[in-house]
């Protein structure tokens, strides 16, 4: 499956990687921005990859064409929110800059078949790990409390019909369990007023975003993995972080104005970096990117 790495010029200019410095690639997915850094840091300069997805790993893998490149790159299955425990265990270091990519990646809509689409029949799974002890999105669905589920969409979802889909739910669940993603876009649907279901978003877009944040403990897991970053990281470092929409981009922005304040980060760049219309209509999936980034003190 085609990757286009987002924003990898952008990217490359915040993070400005030299001749054998080290970086580490938070969600290394399918390697297309840790391949470029590799380039920008040969001859002796390394990078670390960390997934959750053992398949991504693999993938990455498969990008790796060279043994120089393969010398040179260290894969790790694990999540970023153990960013420091990783780094300790592969004796990795210095560390001079850190990526994180919070991104969904193509393979992981059309081809993992762990129910991430609304546009397809699939087990309603979500897990970004299957060897994750997480609940799936099924059993999110089917045991949690209505009001605990509505905060799930009306928070993580920012879903402005999260009482009416919820109320629709839980009236579904008592016939029948949910355990397809097309179970629950009929319950959306039902939910939603017909007058929204016109619009550019798909109305289970919210719903479906919700559930996958919850299953995989996304913003907390975000959160410790932005302090692990700057605490790994060698002074003059820089770390930089593509968020895909306003959740996660706000934790981002708070977590480097909090430590702009404390004399520990330097802002790059008082906005954040967004795709060129050129870039948008190349690969659609960019529009909501937003990059941050800022040098450690």
């Amino acid at each position: 499956m085609l990757h286009i790495p987002v924003l990898l010029n952008e990217v490359l200019n915040c993070l400005n990687p030299k001749p054998n410095e080290n970086f580490v690639d938070c969600t290394v997915g399918m390697g297309g921005h840790a391949l470029a850094i590799l380039e920008r840091v040969a001859p002796k300069g390394r990078v670390l990859g960390i997934d959750w997805d053992e398949s991504s790993l693999q993938e990455a893998d498969l990008q790796l064409t060279t043994d120089d490149l393969r010398q040179r790159i260290q894969l790790v299955q694990g999540n970023f929110a153990d960013i420091e425990k990783i780094i300790q265990q592969e004796r990795f270091g210095p560390v001079h800059g850190v990526l994180m990519d919070l991104g969904f990646s193509s393979w992981h809509l059309e081809a993992s078949g762990r129910g991430f689409t609304f546009q397809r029949e699939e087990p309603l799974d979500m897990r970004l790990s299957p060897q994750a002890e997480v609940l799936t999105a099924a059993e999110l669905l089917n045991m949690l409390p209505e009001k605990e589920l509505e905060r799930i969409l009306r928070v993580f979802g920012e879903e402005r019909f999260s009482r009416q889909i919820v109320k629709e739910i839980v009236a579904q669940r008592r016939k029948k369990k949910f355990t397809k993603t097309t179970e629950l876009v009929c319950a959306v649907l039902a939910a939603v007023p017909k007058r929204f279901g016109r619009s550019r978003i798909h109305p289970a877009t919210r719903t479906f975003q919700a559930l996958r944040i919850a299953v995989n403990h996304e913003l907390e897991n975000l959160t410790r993995g932005l302090a692990g970053a700057l605490a790994v990281l060698a002074p003059g470092g820089r770390m930089a972080a593509l968020s895909f929409h306003s959740l996660e981009d706000r934790i981002v922005k708070q977590f480097m104005r909090e430590h702009v304040k404390t004399k520990e980060l330097q802002l790059l760049a008082k906005k954040p970096v967004t795709p060129s219309v050129d870039e948008i209509r190349q690969n659609p999936r960019a529009r909501s990117a937003k990059l941050r980034a800022a040098n450690k003190l």
